[in-house]
């Protein structure tokens, strides 16, 4: 595998993204408009593995991270090129070492426009539209639709009673990054007749909170796990990544929460998304790279 690229006038290296100062890929985050703080690129960190492009002096100018879930299956995610090289071939340099890291593994990413059509040039192929739902939300929430259960705060030490659900709805195992995300957040379980059917989590992320991943098999179900989170934070910022257009859709946008911006859920391998009406689905992200 190529262990450097010339870019017109200067080369870059590939380094395991470990050795970086967290504070120069938050200057990389930052230098695209992306709302990540130097704690979400630590946690991102913990969760998965990467590269950085840097030069002969250590500057950074691109990055690109996959979260493996067993062994045949990962995200991607946090691929991100200095604005200096766009368009230069870093982008699809990093992805060629990603693809190398990854074997034969399946992948699935969320892409951003502008890297879109470089993601259709390595044959990946669209599955859906994520919408990015963030704003400060409101004093009051609106009335809600009847609660088909009741709430219980789940332990992060309990999280294998989620972890079918969770399995159901995002098609592979992934305890290990709920673990990981438990450690910094909220976590709401609804029960009916003493069975978990859907839960939330809430955590600190970028300008404020987000809320995901999010799992529930209806609308109303997603709702109410929306609500017992959004109603304590009410004219603060929060963010929910959803690729629902319904009913939760429209909850979230009467909650001050309106759409700023969508990316597209694009796999290459097998399909992703297996959503089924009536079945556990994701209504809420756990974050773009991480599904």
């Amino acid at each position: 595998m190529q262990q450097s690229v010339r870019l017109k006038s200067f080369e870059l290296f590939a380094q395991d993204i470990d050795g970086i100062d967290v504070n120069l890929l938050h200057a990389l985050s930052t230098s695209v408009g992306w709302p990540h703080r130097p704690k979400d690129w630590e946690m991102l960190r913990r969760a998965g593995k990467g590269i950085v492009a840097v030069d002969g002096i250590g500057r950074v100018f691109g990055s690109a991270m996959w979260f493996p879930h067993g062994d045949d299956f990962a995200t991607i995610g946090l691929v991100i090129t200095s604005p200096r090289t766009q368009a230069q071939g870093n982008g699809r340099w990093l992805m060629e070492r990603v693809f190398a890291e990854c074997g034969g593994r399946h992948l699935s990413l969320n892409a951003t426009r502008a890297a879109y059509a470089l993601y259709r040039s390595l044959a990946f192929v669209d599955e859906g539209i994520v919408h990015l739902h963030q704003g400060k939300v409101s004093a009051a929430l609106p009335s809600l639709p009847r609660l088909n259960g009741h709430f219980e705060e789940l332990a992060p030490g309990r999280l294998a009673e989620i972890a079918a659900l969770d399995l159901a709805a995002f098609g592979v195992d992934r305890l290990p990054l709920l673990e990981l995300l438990a450690e910094q957040a909220s976590i709401r379980v609804l029960r009916r007749d003493g069975v978990a059917v859907g839960y939330s989590m809430c955590r600190a992320f970028g300008q404020g909170h987000v809320i995901g991943p999010l799992v529930a098999s209806n609308d109303d179900d997603a709702i109410h796990l929306a609500a017992v989170h959004l109603e304590a934070f009410g004219g603060r910022f929060m963010r929910v990544d959803t690729r629902s257009t319904g009913a939760f859709a429209a909850f979230l946008r009467r909650n001050g929460l309106s759409v700023t911006d969508t990316v597209t859920t694009m796999s290459k391998g097998r399909r992703f998304l297996n959503e089924k009406p009536g079945e556990p689905m994701v209504f809420g992200l756990a974050g773009h790279a991480l599904g």
